[in-house]
């Protein structure tokens, strides 16, 4: 196993952590899905993919319905996620190609994670799927607060062929025929890739059923590749259109997996102790996999709300009474809601907040009137929401403005008539601007990443 290698600076007060708490700590699950289309969930009103296991989470839980995410690109914002800072202020604003032998590319390790501080918290700490966060060694899961590891370690793979790395050496240097990686060691796997994941994430529970532990469950699924099982596809044998049925077979595996978790919990009678938070890490790329981002606009790689609004949910019962939130929340934000459920304080250096006294209704000091921000391509594209409105820059097109509160669609721009509105959010996105960083690298070509 690569050993444990302390962050070079701290954004939250460990200090804060009591000693001794009235109760046992909460498990936390945070559980990212990978390009799922925001209507192709039950608890988002579709009906045609089953995912039982998710709504029934999401019944008993607190759905989020202006949830977004600070990227609609995958690796930023599960950069964005751990850190909880906006992944922009230490550039890490774009996808990491695959560079195993390079140490520039990746999370910065003066980063601190969610794992770092809940390790510190006295958490046992695992990751369960994607990384995506860096292929050099010093940026492994191991280095960053996470003490077990099971996953792939870049952007995407391949669903059944897991075992190339024997077979075929050459062709398993390429990112999506990698080694799956126990720790710092291959692993052959004969599973489906997402039942890997799901039996993987049961079995951290089972292990750590009697500490307090966070698991950060990071499916790859269902971005592409399309590859399903006939278990899965059978399922969804209604759906005509190949691509979708392929992509709603995928959705299926991964509702599997997640039951497959909250059955452990429910098993060793933890489930109403443990905090799990459910979102996918970028809005669904329509034209790939057929998916539906129905009603909003746009899809992943845009800043309209297809690419950056989420499904998203908050789960806690012996916390948090179920019902709907309507106010914006953020991925930024998991990180320090977790601190505080694990009895710490969060730190003024995070960029999101803490969300429970807002889900039990605690205070009255709401985030209908908060800020979020979005930049991609170091600068070619901007949005920025205050309350309702929304105000988008796409390349050196004219700005937009939408009122989110009744044109979820961003289908009226109200520019021409809400000038003083544009001026005003024209003017926090500068100010925020002013604050970040250029890019530390570029996406990568695509076709550099499949064979």
């Amino acid at each position: 196993m690569i050993r444990y290698l302390a962050p070079l600076a701290l954004v939250v007060t460990l200090a804060g952590f009591a000693e001794a708490q009235p109760s046992r700590k909460p498990n936390i699950v945070v559980v990212v899905a990978d390009d799922l289309g925001y209507a192709d969930v039950g608890f988002q009103g579709c009906r045609d993919i089953p995912t039982p296991h998710l709504d029934a989470l999401a019944r008993g839980g607190v759905v989020c319905t202006s949830g977004y995410v600070t990227h609609p690109f995958c690796s930023p914002t599960r950069a964005g996620l751990l850190t909880g800072r906006y992944q922009q202020r230490f550039g890490h604003e774009n996808n990491p190609a695959w560079l195993p032998d390079n140490a520039t590319v990746g999370l910065p390790l003066d980063q601190t994670t969610l794992a770092d501080a809940l390790r510190r918290a006295g958490y046992k700490t695992g990751a369960v799927g994607k990384w995506h966060l860096g292929a050099h060694p010093s940026y492994h899961p191991n280095r960053r607060g996470f003490e077990s590891y099971f996953g792939l370690l870049g952007g995407g793979h391949q669903y059944f062929d897991h075992n190339q790395f024997r077979t075929n050496p050459a062709r398993a240097r390429q990112e999506y025929f990698i080694p799956l990686v126990r720790n710092s060691e291959p692993v052959e796997e004969s599973d489906y890739l997402t039942d890997a994941i799901g039996r993987e994430a049961a079995a951290f529970v089972d292990r750590h059923r009697g500490d307090p532990f966070f698991l950060y469950l990071a499916f790859n699924a269902p971005h592409t590749p399309l590859q399903a099982p006939p278990a899965y596809l059978d399922r969804v044998r209604g759906i005509a259109d190949e691509k979708l049925r392929t992509y709603a077979a995928m959705v299926c595996g991964l509702d599997d997996a997640v039951g497959r978790v909250v059955a452990r919990l429910k098993a060793h009678g933890i489930a109403d102790d443990t905090l799990v938070v459910f979102f996918s890490d970028n809005g669904g790329p329509v034209g790939v996999t057929n998916c539906r981002n129905t009603p909003l606009r746009g899809a992943k790689g845009q800043v309209y709300e297809g690419g950056v609004r989420v499904p998203f949910f908050v789960s806690w019962p012996a916390a948090l009474k179920p019902g709907r939130f309507e106010h914006p929340v953020s991925s930024l934000d998991v990180f320090p809601t977790a601190v505080a459920a694990a009895g710490g304080q969060p730190a003024a250096g995070l960029d999101g907040v803490n969300l429970l006294p807002h889900l039990r209704r605690d205070t009255t000091a709401g985030l209908a009137d908060r800020t979020l921000f979005w930049r991609t391509g170091g600068g070619q594209n901007f949005a920025v929401r205050r309350g309702v409105y929304k105000l988008v820059r796409v390349g050196k097109a004219p700005a937009e403005l939408y009122h989110l509160g009744d044109d979820i669609a961003e289908s009226r721009d109200l520019a021409a008539t809400r000038s003083d509105t544009v001026a005003a959010l024209q003017r926090e996105l500068d100010a925020w601007n002013a604050t970040l960083v250029a890019p530390r690298w570029q996406n990568p070509q695509p076709a550099k990443k499949k064979s």
